[in-house]
């Protein structure tokens, strides 16, 4: 008898590169993958009619793609957190189940925002370079031994070191890099702002403790902002002059999307003359950023060299898991992430 071999329908339009990678990590037989080539609905339910996996990135797979699938259809795939591409009720109605899977690139990325944002806010480069280079002898003091109840606290005397807790966080896209920032800093007790597009249902909002705003009340009202969008003509230099005037002076900045999304003079203008209190940066308009760049000379930024995806291959990582998933629903097994 022959083996059956098995559809997975990616209902996103992918890039070459993209679907080359997710095939890369199918096993030799067996699988077969498919995604439209573009958004026309009557393109993805030809494709769907093949599907006995839908794969889901951005775009919402609804009870017409599930009814165009049939039978034969064994699981939905959200590559991400939250199942909000779902419409979770037909699912469950013709009883296929859901699992989602946490992006481990994205998670990478949320970790570096949450370092940039604690480093500024506790002035990390700072204390460092100051106990390394001794500037407590231009204080005065001497070294003495410390006790539970006798010790030097702030001996550098840093003015404005501040904690997250009860800090807003305001963040400009909620995908699923600020998702994976939105469930760290509610660790912190922080309050969480965003700004995008489509708005949340209010269950996703509650589970994730955010709250929806315009772009220019989360700037005047967050005293971090964070930023997670995508580098388009759209999003170009999106946070210039006027925008970044909006922002409180004791607040700061983090990026680590795409450098082009802030007006690199414009925001160093700011923190020269101190209209924001920092900024912790992981991109920049030109990478590597050269030597003598204006951004070295400021003692309120903390910068890094594009490192927040970790050691890369966090896409390839996030394929497999997908994988083991489907693998796992082919088999008669039980695919992780599942949702109740």
């Amino acid at each position: 008898m022959a083996q059956e071999t098995f559809c997975i329908v990616a209902v996103d339009p992918l890039p070459p590169k993209m679907q080359d990678l997710f095939r890369q990590q199918l096993p030799a037989g067996g699988f077969r993958f498919v995604c439209p080539e573009g958004s026309r609905t009557d393109e993805l339910l030809d494709l769907a009619r093949q599907a006995h996996f839908l794969v889901t990135r951005h775009r919402i797979i609804t009870k017409e793609i599930m009814s165009a699938a049939g039978t034969r259809l064994r699981l939905i795939q959200v590559m991400g957190r939250l199942p909000d591409r779902v419409d979770l009720e037909s699912a469950k109605a013709v009883g296929v189940p859901v699992a989602t899977m946490p992006h481990g690139g994205a998670i990478a990325v949320a970790e570096h925002t949450m370092t940039l944002m604690l480093a500024v806010a506790r002035k990390l480069p700072a204390g460092h370079q100051g106990v390394v280079g001794g500037k407590y002898r231009e204080s005065g003091l001497e070294p003495a031994r410390t006790s539970e109840w006798s010790f030097s606290f702030n001996w550098l005397g840093f003015p404005d070191v501040v904690e997250l807790r009860g800090r807003t966080l305001g963040l400009i896209g909620l995908g699923e890099i600020g998702r994976e920032v939105a469930c760290r800093a509610r660790a912190f007790d922080m309050k969480i702002l965003y700004c995008q597009r489509r708005r949340l249902s209010a269950c996703y909002e509650k589970l994730l403790g955010v709250r929806m705003a315009g772009l220019e009340e989360l700037l005047r009202e967050s005293d971090v902002v964070s930023l997670h969008v995508p580098h388009t003509d759209e999003t170009e230099r999106m946070l210039g002059a006027t925008r970044l005037a909006l922002m409180k002076p004791s607040s700061f900045l983090v990026n680590t999307a795409r450098g082009g999304l802030v007006d690199e003079a414009a925001l160093i203008d700011c923190l020269r003359a101190r209209r924001i209190a920092g900024a912790g940066l992981d991109v920049f308009e030109q990478e590597p950023l050269p030597a003598g760049h204006p951004l070295l000379g400021l003692d309120n930024v903390v910068l890094t060299p594009h490192i927040g995806g970790g050691s890369g291959g966090g896409q390839k990582l996030h394929f497999r898991q997908v994988i083991e998933n489907l693998l796992a629903a082919a088999g008669g097994g039980t695919p992780h992430n599942l949702v109740e």
